[in-house]
């Protein structure tokens, strides 16, 4: 099973990177409530229990014993949380650049978020794209790259931002899932998940590396820190990516 981040994005911009991971295996992806494809009225919760309890249904209907789960970012988060609330439901876990498991840090990483998105070359590269004329010739290319220069302070290597597959977020889904959470931590909880895990996180991750540390640490679960990577390792170091998890996920 492969969680999406946002909160309230799609799983499409995880391809065609997480299929690397299909050999011997199924992936199941979905659309999580109040994203991509799953849209909901604006009456409708969205929060963190609705998602936990939207991935039990899931795997009622299909008849699965235990979920092995990948989940990346937001959706490693949602993992952690479906493992406290159902942890005899969860064989494995791999979590790929995992959401900050404390408000605080979370605090740190935004704060982190900002001050890269701030830098002089980037606020250089989107004004001269508002003034090159490329809006009016070409509306399909400048949505592409107002999107790319949106996410460059995610990336070690920003040229790396044309080979993610573009995405929206909902706005309200995200809103609500992280007030849902309130001022939260996960890490009194780990302790007490038995279950086989997996860490992943690029050294150059606007999220700080001891919320991935903590987590590992919790969960008693190896730690894989990737070098010249930020917080895509699917794109930025897919064959790292592939070769660790392949080697935890099993078959």
């Amino acid at each position: 099973m492969v969680l999406h981040g946002g909160p309230g994005a799609h799983h499409d911009y995880l391809l065609p990177g997480f299929d690397t991971l299909a050999t011997g295996r199924t992936l199941v992806y979905y659309d999580q409530r109040g994203g991509g494809r799953s849209p909901v009225p604006r009456d409708v919760p969205v929060g963190w229990r609705e998602q936990v309890a939207d991935l039990e249904a899931l795997r009622e209907t299909w008849g699965l014993e235990r979920l092995t789960i990948a989940g990346y970012s937001w959706g490693a988060l949602l993992a952690l949380l479906y493992a406290i609330e159902h942890p005899d439901r969860v064989a494995r876990l791999a979590l790929v650049s995992p959401a900050p498991a404390w408000r605080e840090a979370r605090e740190r990483f935004e704060a982190e978020f900002a001050r890269r998105n701030l830098d002089p070359g980037l606020q250089r590269e989107r004004s001269a794209l508002r003034e090159s004329g490329l809006r009016d010739r070409d509306p399909d290319a400048y949505a592409r790259r107002v999107f790319e220069l949106s996410v460059v302070p995610y990336f070690h290597d920003p040229a790396r931002v044309r080979d993610l597959t573009p995405f929206r977020v909902t706005g309200r889904t995200q809103h609500e899932v992280w007030a849902s959470l309130g001022d939260y931590d996960l890490r009194p909880a780990l302790a007490g998940l038995q279950v086989p895990a997996t860490v992943l996180y690029g050294d150059d991750d606007p999220i700080p590396a001891d919320s991935s540390e903590a987590v590992a640490a919790g969960l008693g679960a190896a730690l894989h820190r990737l070098p010249a990577c930020g917080h895509v390792p699917y794109v930025e170091a897919l064959p790292a990516f592939t070769a660790i998890l392949d080697d935890f996920l099993g078959r």
